[in-house]
């Protein structure tokens, strides 16, 4: 069966779609928003992850890396990231969680036993299973190899797309969802690449197939101030979103800064921006546009 590359599988989320879900996170996104939260999700291999916080000052690591990647510090340990080939060879000495591998290559038997767990919770609660990322039609076929059980197993599933694929690969995976969380950043083309380093003409093209197709489709908007909550942005949005006419239901999401410190243990903090998210005030404000245009809204995932 299929492999693919993922860095978390969380259980109990309530944040991505109905109920009580496992959520798969793919390793691999073709945007690099300023802001994301996710950055261990972006590069499409492993990565290391080193918690300075957690460090214990043991010391074990630096022995047992095999290429000398790791030294002491004055405080924390130090990595040489040009060196490190990625072995892993110090997260299996590590008592104290300091380093981590953020990345491992699975199969679709692999991440079907782990939801399989889950099951209790999605039958009590109406849940199921959502693919996230990074972009999962980034890997189509891992992604609809997944799918395909899911659909097999009568488990409800979800797909977390930016959209940023061909309309292939994006139709691969999505056919087979139930569910598709569809996110917009910018509707302004100049903004998004400015912000995410792309253009979001394949993103609106590829919503608007999806529409077509009629697809159960939820848009789901990160709002950051300064960035996408003004009125041009949401107005736009609205105006687009109408004229699809199958897209009904609409996800406001706060933006969070959790994010920074996961740049930091990846040593690309200077990829990174701070914003604030939108007062509970302006949240509402915006909401309340997306419902008096015929939207169903909620604030959250």
């Amino acid at each position: 069966m299929s492999k693919g590359v993922i860095f978390d599988i969380k259980r109990f989320a309530v944040h991505d779609g109905p109920g009580i879900r496992t959520t798969v996170f793919f390793k691999g996104c073709p945007l690099h928003c300023l802001w994301c939260h996710n950055p261990e999700g972006i590069a499409k291999g492993p990565e290391l992850m080193v918690r300075s916080s957690r460090c214990a000052r043991c010391y074990s690591c630096v022995g047992a890396c095999p290429r000398g990647a790791i030294s002491r510090n004055s405080g924390p340990i130090a990595v040489d990231r040009a060196k490190c080939d990625l072995c892993g060879e110090c997260v299996n000495v590590c008592m104290y969680e300091a380093l981590e591998m953020a990345g491992r290559v699975v199969s679709v038997k692999d991440v079907v036993q782990e939801i399989e767990r889950d099951r209790i919770f999605f039958e009590q609660s109406g849940g199921g299973v959502t693919l996230s990322g990074g972009e999962p039609a980034g890997q189509p076929d891992f992604c609809r190899g997944l799918l395909a059980e899911m659909n097999r197993r009568s488990i409800h599933a979800a797909l977390d797309t930016a959209g940023l694929a061909t309309w292939d690969a994006l139709w691969k995976c999505a056919s087979r969802a139930d569910l598709i969380l569809y996110d917009l950043k910018l509707i302004d083309g100049k903004k998004h690449l400015k912000y995410t380093g792309v253009s979001n003409a394949p993103v609106l093209e590829n919503l608007k197939k999806l529409a077509a197709a009629k697809k159960d489709i939820v848009a789901r908007i990160p709002l950051m101030s300064g960035v996408n909550d003004d009125d041009d942005n949401i107005q736009g949005t609205i105006d687009f979103l109408r004229r699809l006419e199958t897209v009904e239901k609409v996800s406001l999401l706060r933006y969070h800064q959790g994010g920074r410190e996961k740049y930091k243990n990846l040593d690309r903090v200077s990829s990174f921006q701070i914003y604030e998210p939108p007062s509970e005030k302006r949240m509402e404000e915006i909401r309340r546009k997306f419902t008096d245009a015929g939207f169903h809204v909620k604030i959250g995932g």
